[in-house]
């Protein structure tokens, strides 16, 4: 399993979106089976009917409650940007996971990413999990409580999530995100130029540190800031700083995507058969 942190945002709409692989549909409900884990506040106050039939639009603007009735809550750093959102992957080769599988995943990558603690659900963070495509798992989340309080993550979230990753792979069986070619032969085939440049890729798409996460990261706070000054002008504008910065997650998905295909250890070609050539009798 590979856990993936992206940089917090302002709006779980476009997080949720990519989880699920389509845009947010005010008519369509999701299932237990796609929503395959929450807080657990929800249970508390509407009825299960009801809740099954939530639409995305919905659950998206249940994430984003917080930021209506704490307009002035914001973190140590002085930030808004409260939506925490985790992907995690499986290996291609794993198997497919059943449902409780996914939900039990999900509270343990909750807890180790400190958005779920045990024994206070009243005032603990609004999170849900989404598994909407094939070997994948989101967690979104208002770091935002219920009280106004601002939830930090902890700083060694990242640790904490690959930590949480191996126990799993090992509890259910999983293949490990460093399995692969053992033998020294079979390692012998990965070019170092292409491991070189995956390094390069891995660096230019990183969520936490990488240039392109940088510049999304400006361009989002702009179209918030944007947003927020009175004007059609100033709204259209932030429209198109969010497509901007939707395109740049994409671009960086894609270098992600391209530097794994690299890392990966190519099988050694088989030898060729000896070629046989029968003799001429003179």
């Amino acid at each position: 399993m590979i856990p993936r942190l992206h940089e917090r945002s302002h709006s779980p709409r476009d997080p949720l979106t990519e989880a699920l692989g389509r845009p947010l549909s005010a008519t369509e409900g999701l299932t237990e089976y796609t929503v395959v884990a929450h807080w657990p506040g929800p249970d508390y106050y509407t009825p299960d009917d009801e809740l099954r039939a939530w639409t995305s639009v919905q659950w998206a603007e249940h994430l984003a409650d917080p930021y209506l009735e704490h307009p002035f809550s914001v973190s140590p750093d002085d930030d808004r940007r409260a939506i925490l959102h985790l992907d995690i992957r499986l290996h291609p080769d794993d198997r497919e996971l059943t449902g409780p599988e996914w939900s039990e995943a999900a509270h343990r990558f909750a807890r180790a990413a400190g958005v779920e603690v045990p024994g206070a659900a009243e005032h603990g963070c609004r999170w849900i999990a989404v598994q909407a495509q094939p070997g994948r798992l989101d967690l979104i989340a208002n770091l935002i409580h219920l009280d106004g309080t601002w939830r930090t993550p902890p700083a060694d979230i990242l640790q904490r999530l690959a930590a949480a990753a191996r126990r799993i792979e090992q509890d259910l069986n999983l293949i490990p995100v460093r399995t692969g070619l053992t033998t020294r032969s079979a390692a012998r085939t990965v070019p170092a130029a292409s491991a070189q440049l995956a390094g390069v890729l891995s660096q230019l798409a990183d969520e936490q540190a990488g240039p392109l996460a940088t510049v999304r990261g400006l361009v989002e706070h702009t179209a918030y800031r944007i947003a927020r000054q009175p004007g059609a002008a100033g709204t259209d504008t932030a429209h198109r700083l969010e497509l901007i910065a939707r395109r740049l997650h994409a671009i960086q998905q894609d270098l992600d995507t391209t530097a794994a295909r690299l890392a990966l250890p190519r099988a050694a070609a088989a030898p060729a058969a000896p070629r046989c050539t029968a003799r001429r009798s003179p």
